[in-house]
């Protein structure tokens, strides 16, 4: 006969609880194989069998309590309307991609930006907030400071804090450094002053200078016998420009876009050196795309959210080789042809290293469209039936529908059934969203504008998402648009607006539009005068929303 003592019982309990198969074997291998046990051993095996029984019980509820929480990966496309993929009607390209995520998820017919330019829908993406409350968020120049002041609450930092690893990969385009970036130095603070555990950046926006990217603090590859200067005035009288050396561009600018040349095109702003840390511009996606695999292989093993922050379709439009001619659209054609292909690398990756059925994936576009930004590009000329804002008038830079009513798709393998959504939702919840998806709380002083809509990104039945959304343009002319059901209301400070047909003249508007965009989504008939009550209840509710400093609850 064999007696094993108590702390020859304790120690395989230890370490063999967690396992039910373990469970069982230490149980028989300990009580039940002998049958000559004393009878005081009898009497203890029932006590010693409901312990650990319970003991059992407990650590498998803690460990159901524990389980891993989601990885998220949130995909923002540039420039992107809501008529310019297939899966919302799109008929003259194909973006298979793209397709196969909304089928798999959620397509939403009400899915927002903020604003309708990169630098404040990104601000309000990050930190769930409107943009308008912070004074310089708009269009960034290449030498700007941080727009996002180190420690501030962000959907990184909050997810940081559950636990997740955090990447932004891609456009940054929210300023860098305390006064302005030190490109030869430190460039702090940026993204890992506010959550992010690494970035790899495009600093500014590609049709603006500097083209090199910064790895987390500092510009990647840069020679210190190379120094790189980048200001706001032509550095000599013989420095090389859109203007002075127009013949030599592989791509001409329209307007503005004229000044240092790189890879044959003319850009915003100046600078000179640098040169081993520059880039080719049609190898950005290709660049992104290798490193967002990488750091997700590196991190599969622990919850991680990946902001993958493309600049497709952004001017100017320079894609890789084999992508170029890929549609008849054109260079914009094609560049949402390579974005397209990005989705489908990151997602392919998901699959591959089995993470689909634990990542939500989102996809989105920090704005509407915009055909001639400032490169002679055929955006117009090859446009021909394609629609890039769908039914919608007006695109970026103006606060039409056509501006913050983009592509929004949602997809978790296996959580969120495929269909289509009504709701309304917006790029600026995701922080709020993400959190409770976590398992965390956003601070009470954060996130001021971000709504809690995780039942509407995940699909849940007769979900509602947000009842309200204010809408901006690039936030120095104070122009907005508040949507509160199907009713809109314009405010234009300036009294003007640009690009509402997908064309960049300015137009002189009243302060006030109301639009029913249940029977009029077109925007086209103001129904200000007919539905007066209605629009001063939706005046009164802007302006609180404004000057009180918050709307979340």
């Amino acid at each position: 006969m064999t007696i094993y003592s108590l702390s020859e019982t304790i120690v395989p309990v230890q370490q063999t609880l967690n396992s039910p198969k373990h469970f069982h074997f230490f149980m028989t291998r300990n009580f039940l194989a002998s049958k000559s046990q004393t009878n005081m051993q009898r009497k203890l095996i029932p006590l010693l069998i409901i312990t650990l029984a319970l003991a059992f019980n407990l650590i498998s509820e803690d460990a159901r309590g524990s389980e891993r929480p989601p990885n998220v990966v949130v995909i923002m496309a540039d420039d992107l309307g809501y008529g310019d993929l297939s899966c919302y009607g799109a008929t003259s390209l194909q973006t298979p991609n793209i397709d196969r995520l909304a089928s798999q998820g959620q397509r939403f017919t009400s899915g927002y930006c903020s604003a309708s330019t990169c630098t404040p829908t990104r601000y309000s993406f990050l930190t769930g907030t409107y943009a308008f409350r912070k004074k310089g968020t708009g269009i960034a120049p290449p030498n700007s400071p941080a727009l996002i002041p180190a420690n501030t609450p962000t959907i990184a930092s909050i997810l940081k804090s559950a636990g997740y690893q955090t990447a932004v990969i891609g456009k940054w385009h929210l300023g860098l450094g305390s006064d302005r970036p030190d490109w030869n130095g430190i460039l702090k603070p940026g993204p890992l002053e506010i959550g992010f555990d690494r970035c790899l950046l495009l600093p500014t926006t590609n049709d603006r200078v500097p083209q090199v990217y910064v790895e987390n603090h500092r510009v990647l590859n840069l020679d210190p016998k190379d120094p790189l200067w980048v200001g706001d005035k032509k550095p000599s009288e013989d420095h090389p420009t859109g203007i002075t050396h127009r013949d030599t561009l592989k791509m001409d600018w329209s307007h503005g876009h004229n000044s240092t040349i790189h890879n044959g095109i003319s850009r915003i702003g100046f600078y000179t050196g640098g040169h081993a840390a520059r880039f080719r511009d049609e190898d950005l996606s290709d660049k992104w795309v290798e490193e967002s695999i990488a750091w997700m292989e590196s991190n599969r093993d622990q919850p991680f959210f990946l902001f993958f922050s493309s600049h497709d379709l952004h001017v100017p439009r320079i894609v890789h080789e084999r992508f170029q001619g890929a549609t008849e659209l054109g260079p914009r054609g094609d560049a949402i042809f390579e974005l397209d292909w990005c989705v489908g690398e990151l997602t392919k990756t998901l699959d591959r290293l089995k993470l689909s059925e634990n990542t939500l994936v989102v996809f989105c576009s920090d704005n509407g469209p915009v055909m001639d930004d400032g490169y002679v590009d055929e955006a117009l000329e090859k446009q021909g039936n394609h629609q890039p804002a769908g039914p919608y008038r007006g695109g970026k830079y103006n606060v039409y529908e056509g501006g913050t009513r983009t592509p929004f798709i949602t997809r978790w393998t296996g959580k969120i059934s495929p269909g289509v959504s009504d709701a309304m939702v917006c790029t600026i919840d995701l922080a709020a969203s993400c959190a409770a998806l976590a398992g965390t709380k956003v601070p009470d002083d954060a996130c001021l504008d971000s709504f809690n809509v995780l039942d509407a990104l995940l699909g849940a039945e007769n979900a509602v998402g947000r009842d309200h959304l204010v809408q901006q343009d690039n936030g120095q002319g104070g122009n907005y648009g508040l949507r509160v059901g199907n009713w809109k209301l314009l405010r234009h400070d300036s009294k003007r607006t640009k690009n509402t047909e997908l064309k960049l003249q300015n137009r002189q508007v009243g302060r006030y539009q109301l639009f029913d965009l249940e029977t009029d989504p077109t925007e086209r008939t103001n129904v200000i005068e007919k539905q007066h009550e209605i629009a001063e209840r939706l005046k009164q509710q802007l302006e609180e929303i404004i000057s009180t400093g918050r709307s979340r609850p």
